[in-house]
């Protein structure tokens, strides 16, 4: 198993993964920290979990606009619509997570 070191969000995190998938690994990091940005662009003043949320949210979207479009059954990215459709409910369903842990936080905060 080999180590990535990815930024996102100005966080830094090491994932594993496969030997020989660390490029794949390191490229979509970087799409996840685009969509933070572009998140946090967007709506000025979000914590880092509703940056992720709204990251997972972009992302997702994207999946699914792209997945939706192809006649060939593989979406602009090269991977087949079936799976563009897992990983969009595997994002969402990580949204879902988020949005609780960070309606969790805010609960906590207010209540301190």
């Amino acid at each position: 198993m080999a180590e990535v070191r990815l930024t996102i969000a100005a966080r830094e995190y090491i994932v594993t993964c496969r030997d020989g998938e660390e490029g794949r690994l390191v490229e979509l990091g970087q799409m996840v920290n685009a969509k933070v940005r572009e998140a946090g662009g967007s709506a000025g003043g979000l914590n880092e979990s509703r940056q992720l949320l709204f990251a997972a949210l972009l992302l997702a979207d994207q999946l699914h606009d792209n997945g939706g479009n192809s006649a060939s059954g593989t979406t602009s990215t090269g991977i087949s619509a079936e799976l563009a459709t897992q990983m969009a409910q595997t994002i969402d369903k990580l949204a879902a997570r988020v949005e609780s842990f960070a309606a969790g936080l805010e609960e906590q905060a207010t209540s301190a």
